[in-house]
């Protein structure tokens, strides 16, 4: 059996970047399993010291001292949670130091910096990429889709809707999706909604095998799911993506933060905040 440890995230905001920057490193230790907890918006010395019972709790019942990611700017609020019992990892001790001294000149020391709503235009910028996605999801309409700045293509549950969300979110990207359905796999010719289009088409594929287990849960047993049918839309999909000279990635062991930021990369994609 593999040692366990337990690990909490502690942040004065959502948490991200506590998570983000502990994950990058804890999945470089396949032979170790953590529990994780996450506890967001720790931003006064009383619910630091609630954290800090906790954690030294969690330590009391364990062999090993717990692991501590944090990203909290109180310095205060800092220095409680390092009384713990844990391992302690701060994003802000790490780094903040060495840049007030590289850029000669102190961090302003804000909370809400990251993920906050301290700048109106960016957030504007994301929920009108997001709501892009949403009104040119599954090929609804191809209303103002001239203002896509990629389409993404292919069969049902490759991917499509996911990826376009993430990279509205992510990116800032206005990302729509069309679902390739049997009738435009049976035509010669590129869906007639894309072909005002093509240079901001990009395909998606996924394997035969994945595309069943997937469309199982959805359908089970139907003809929409057997694997014959996914490998025979698969290929016929990846024939148009070819005649088409449409790029075109695999999804089945992305995931969607590699796939979107693949996309970025292949359709020379310039993010928007």
């Amino acid at each position: 059996m593999k040692p366990v440890r337990q690990v909490f995230f502690v942040s004065d905001r959502t948490g991200i970047t506590a998570e983000s920057m502990g994950l990058a490193l804890l999945n470089q230790f396949d032979n170790i399993e953590f529990k994780r907890a996450t506890y967001p918006f720790v931003d006064t010395e009383a619910k630091a010291k609630e954290i800090v019972a906790l954690i030294n709790t969690a330590a009391s019942k364990c062999e090993a001292r717990p692991l501590v990611f944090s990203s909290i700017v109180d310095e205060n609020v800092r220095k409680l949670i390092k009384t713990s019992a844990g391992m302690h990892m701060s994003f802000y001790d790490a780094f903040i130091g060495e840049l007030e001294d590289e850029l000669a000149t102190e961090a302003n020391h804000s909370i809400g910096r990251t993920h906050g709503m301290h700048d109106t235009e960016r957030y504007d910028k994301r929920m009108e990429a997001i709501n892009f996605a949403l009104n040119h999801d599954d090929g609804i309409t191809d209303r103002e889709l001239q203002k896509a700045d990629v389409i993404l293509m292919g069969v049902s549950r490759s991917g499509k809707t996911p990826t376009c969300l993430y990279l509205a979110l992510q990116y800032g990207i206005r990302a729509a999706n069309y679902p390739l359905i049997p009738e435009d796999l049976e035509s010669s010719e590129l869906p007639r909604m894309l072909q005002p289009f093509r240079q901001k088409l990009y395909g998606l594929t996924i394997e035969a095998d994945r595309l069943h287990h997937i469309r199982s849960e959805r359908r089970p047993d139907s003809r929409y799911a057997s694997r014959d049918n996914c490998r025979r839309e698969i290929s016929t999909a990846e024939e148009m993506f070819r005649r088409f000279n449409i790029p075109f990635t695999n999804t089945t062991h992305k995931s969607i933060e590699e796939l979107a930021a693949s996309i970025m990369l292949a359709a020379k994609l310039q993010r928007r905040f």
